[in-house]
């Protein structure tokens, strides 16, 4: 599954709506630490097929960095039953991201 844009609009549907637990991934074009993260992100939402995942630009989106208390990034979240079941800052390898997912 492709990774998909969250925004303010789309976030009840996508994410708090979901069935499916949702990844993720609080970034900014800017941000090294971000860009590193970024292609294990879209690696994961190819391979994991039973799970969402997200992307939120803060700069765009800065209510909903607001919403989650991100004051740094990157930031990953998982979300299940539109409930925080896990939250890391700062970089990640691959391994640590998909622990995330599973637990």
């Amino acid at each position: 599954m492709a990774v998909m844009t969250i925004t303010k609009e789309n976030f009840e549907k996508e994410v708090l709506d979901s069935r499916e637990p949702v990844l993720l991934d609080f970034w900014a074009s800017w941000c090294g630490p971000c860009r590193m993260v970024s292609p294990i992100v879209d690696e994961i939402a190819e391979e994991v097929t039973d799970k969402k995942v997200g992307k939120v630009n803060v700069d765009e989106q800065p209510e909903l960095a607001e919403r989650f208390g991100v004051m740094s990034i990157p930031t990953l979240v998982v979300m299940k039953n539109g409930k925080i079941a896990q939250q890391a800052v700062g970089a990640r390898p691959k391994s640590d991201i998909l622990a995330m997912l599973e637990e």
